[in-house]
This record gives C-alpha cells, sequence and structure tokens, in this order.
C-alpha cells in the first residue's frame, strides 16, 4: 500500500491563519499609520515655513490648522499639539495614542511623537 505525503487540510488552516491575521492587522493599522505620516507631514511643513523666523503660537496653530484641513487630519486635533517655548523658538508636539479596531473587542494601540523646532519670535 503505498502512502501518501503532504499537508492535509488541517495542516494548511494552522499555516495559513496567523498569516491572515497578520495581513488583516495590516490592514487595519494602514489607515492609522496613513494618519501619522500627514501629521508628520504637517509638522516639517511648519518647521520649512518658519525657518526665517516671525512664528507665534497663533500663526503655528493655524499653518498646522490648514494642514489638518487640506489633508483631512481629524485626529489628533489643532488643540492636541502643543506649542511650548524652547530656547530658540518653539518646541511644536503632536504626542498621542491612536486606535486601530481587530476584532469584536480586541484593538491595536498605538503611540505616536514627532517633535519639531520652529524658530519665531515672542
Amino acid at each position: 500500500m503505498r502512502r501518501e505525503r503532504g499537508i492535509t487540510m488541517i495542516g494548511w488552516l494552522v499555516l495559513l491563519i496567523p498569516w491572515a491575521i497578520c495581513l488583516y492587522a495590516g490592514m487595519r493599522l494602514a489607515p492609522v499609520y496613513l494618519n501619522y505620516m500627514k501629521v508628520s507631514h504637517t509638522l516639517d511643513e511648519v518647521h520649512r515655513q518658519f525657518q526665517g523666523g516671525g512664528a507665534s503660537v497663533f500663526k503655528i496653530q493655524t499653518a498646522i490648522s490648514r494642514h489638518f484641513e487640506i489633508d483631512e487630519v481629524n485626529y489628533p486635533s489643532v488643540q492636541d499639539i502643543t506649542i511650548r517655548r524652547a530656547s530658540a523658538g518653539w518646541r511644536v508636539q503632536a504626542a498621542y495614542y491612536d486606535n486601530a479596531p481587530l476584532f469584536a473587542g480586541i484593538s491595536l494601540q498605538l503611540k505616536f511623537d514627532k517633535t519639531v523646532t520652529v524658530n519665531g519670535g515672542g
């Protein structure tokens, strides 16, 4: 009698289910990371915009608000961005948590933190 070799259907399921879960998690994480890329790009643009100086809290908030509106960033809001006085200007920081729902009661929480220094007066 000839013995058959190969992987069974149960074997395939054991191999493919972890890959499917990882692929699904990646699909759920992609929009969260794309949103962070927009926030990061906004802070980089604000940094470039005020390289020559002249920044104030109001001007920085206005620039961030405009970029968020153009890029359709809803979270974090402009009020969630901290702007603090630094030695040569302003320290602009977007530090926030975001969630990516995975299954029924399970979600992945991600922490993002982007900081730039903006030249400016008082």
